[in-house]
């Protein structure tokens, strides 16, 4: 599907010529028909002689409705601009032409209605020529300019046939299977409940499919669809469509939410921006400087951080950040607007680069400036490793969001990053995720140096609880095992259950520890099943080396204050397992006096293969398992 949008200074005969092209009369209320001037925007639909439907869009063209006329200009694919051909270039008429050209919709066909108005020799060719000058230095230069008179039906034929001609310069809405429709009009359909509609990009929506209004958080479910008043089971993106949502009320909603697929799309209060200021602006841009901003049907105010001056000039552009004051529905590639909010004029706009950075940018850094050059103008697998150093540990789903991108473009930019080696994958039965080279190796330094520095600072311990170097690293619970993982299949780490060491670690004792370990091992050696305690053992040879004992496995403690050899323990684990083998039960007391051992040290061993889930209690008695 394709949208058309009007244009142009009020009273120019934009509603009247929508109505003559479509036989619909796009002003819906009864204050416009009344006052005879657009008020909000009014939509229709027309049929090209090639037999295409369209849907169109007329917008208000006076300068105090400015704002109505934003909200539905900034998805469509062709503008016609209308110009009265007995007034001429007139204020709104310059302003809605520098907002085209913000929006960079380069495709388009000026209309020169109310000929027949014009009686005057040369006029009419005069007005053309000043059509011709206004749009010299825009996106429309190149745009026909069509003579037609909305009274007596001259040119309309043609006025139809370079609108068809400029669709098919235009190029399709990509279905990127992430939809969004920017809402435009909210309003209650009597027996049908909450309707919106808006104009479709990005993907297409289905009836009964799960939806959710960003960026409020809300989830809906699509009771129905309808374009040019049919009822559809699938809406395509890049016409007009109308949802009936089931599940919210319409006082929950607003103009400027967007519907989306659950989890697709991410609000965000900060943007990567290269901005570009009007000639016509009355001042600089100042940096820090707050203003409207308009994208799509969205309004917020936004705070203007320039990063390479303190100003842009009128016709000067630069990039910037802009803090925003509510969250919005922003993707890489989208325009938006820039104006003041008084006096309310437009001053401005420019292209989001980047919709979700980590931070603030360092003002004045080129470092900073190459990398959003590179996000900008770079390849599809430039960008994609531009989002991937930014926002590390992302699937493919999400880098194709951000990068707004189709999957498969997203895919097959990946898998070249992959090869190059600039990118590799972190696997586990949820699916991949991506790192840049360069953070991996940051993310492995900064891994190793926490573990050096534990290694130091307790150099008898086997490793670090691994919950304590995932605090440091401050990563996702999900991005630090797989970074574990990764390095441990590296021979960087070496891991267990609960620590982690370099590969390289060793437990390593100095001749006096070592001579202080043998005795005790050797006490241990001479009473197997009446040992010291272990308040004796670190008595002797101290906690933190009793630890390391145990972590090496030299030792094994049974119970608080319970050791035991290795072989001590196999021993009287197999005579357990041999006397239950068969049905049997064995109490503590048997226990103990078969190895001429205390009681306490009978059931620490019982409790403990209760434990290993080698036993289970019966009464006073074990059982095997």
């Amino acid at each position: 599907m394709r949208l058309i949008g009007t244009a142009g200074h009020v009273d120019h005969g934009k509603s009247t010529l929508t109505q003559a092209l479509t036989g619909i009369n796009p002003d819906r209320l009864a204050e416009e028909q009344a006052r005879a001037m657009t008020i909000e925007l009014g939509f229709a639909w027309l049929t090209l002689p090639s037999g295409e439907t369209v849907s169109l869009v007329d917008v208000p063209g006076h300068e105090a409705f400015i704002k109505n006329m934003l909200a539905g200009i900034g998805g469509i694919d062709v503008a016609l601009l209308v110009i009265a051909a007995d007034e001429g270039i007139m204020p709104q008429t310059r302003e809605h032409l520098a907002i085209l050209d913000l929006l960079r919709i380069s495709n388009g066909v000026v209309a020169l209605t109310k000929t027949d108005l014009v009686t005057e020799p040369g006029w009419l060719e005069l007005v053309q020529n000043d059509a011709r000058a206004a749009l010299r230095d825009t996106c429309l230069r190149d745009a026909e300019i069509i003579p037609v008179s909305a009274k007596t039906k001259r040119g309309l034929d043609e006025l139809l046939r370079a609108l068809e001609r400029a669709l098919a310069r235009a190029r399709e809405k990509a279905d990127r299977g992430q939809p969004r429709l920017p809402i435009d009009r909210v309003f209650t359909m009597s027996g049908f409940g909450t309707v919106v509609t808006g104009a479709l990009s990005d993907g297409h929506f289905a009836v009964g499919a799960e939806v959710e209004i960003a960026p409020r958080g809300l989830r809906a479910r699509i009771r129905g669809l309808q374009a040019h008043k049919q009822k559809l089971e699938l809406a395509p993106p890049g016409g007009r469509a109308a949802i009936n949502l089931a599940g919210v009320a319409t006082t929950e909603i607003a103009r400027g939410d967007v519907v989306i697929l659950p989890d697709t799309h991410k609000p965000t209060t900060m943007l990567d921006a290269r901005v570009q200021w009007l000639e016509a602006a009355p001042r600089p841009l100042a940096h820090g400087q707050t203003l409207e901003m308009f994208l799509y049907a969205s309004e917020v105010s936004a705070r203007v951080r320039l990063l390479e001056t303190d100003a842009l000039g009128p016709g000067q552009r630069g990039w910037a950040q802009l803090l925003l004051q509510a969250p919005v529905i922003a993707v890489k590639g989208d325009r938006f607007i820039l104006r003041y909010a008084s006096p309310s004029v437009t001053v401005g706009g420019g292209e989001i680069v980047a919709p979700h950075p980590r931070a603030r940018h360092k003002r004045r850094r080129a470092d900073v400036i190459q990398t959003l050059e590179r996000a900008a103008q770079g390849t599809p697998a430039e960008a994609l490793l531009q989002i991937i150093e930014q926002q590390p540990a992302l699937e493919l789903r999400e880098i194709a969001r951000v990068g707004a991108l189709d999957e498969t473009t997203a895919r097959a930019a990946v898998a070249a990053l992959q090869n190059a080696g600039a990118v590799f994958a972190l696997d586990d039965a949820r699916g991949a995720v991506y790192i840049a080279q360069d953070t991996r190796e940051r993310w492995r330094a900064k891994l190793t140096r926490e573990l050096a520095a534990y290694h130091q600072q307790f150099p008898l311990r086997a490793g670090m609880p691994r919950q304590e170097l995932k605090s440091k690293l401050a990563l996702p619970p999900r991005v630090f095992d797989l970074l574990v993982e990764y390095f441990a299949r590296e021979n960087i780490m070496r891991v267990s259950a609960k620590t982690l060491a370099l590969a390289a670690h060793r437990v390593a004792f100095d001749a006096t520890t070592q001579s202080k370990v043998d005795a005790l091992l050797a006490q241990f050696a001479r009473a197997p099943f009446n040992p010291p305690s272990q308040l004796e053992s670190e008595a002797l040879v101290g906690a933190e080396v009793l630890n390391a004992l145990i972590a090496q496995g030299a030792l094994e403690r049974l119970a608080p204050n319970v050791l035991c050899a290795p072989d001590a323990l196999a021993q009287m684990q197999g005579w357990v397992v041999a006397q239950l083998q068969g049905g049997g039960e064995i109490t503590a007391a048997q226990l103990r006096d078969h190895f001429d051992t205390s009681r306490k040290y009978a059931i620490a061993l019982l409790e403990y293969l209760d434990a290993q889930r080698i036993t289970r209690r019966v009464g006073d008695a074990r059982a095997l398992r």
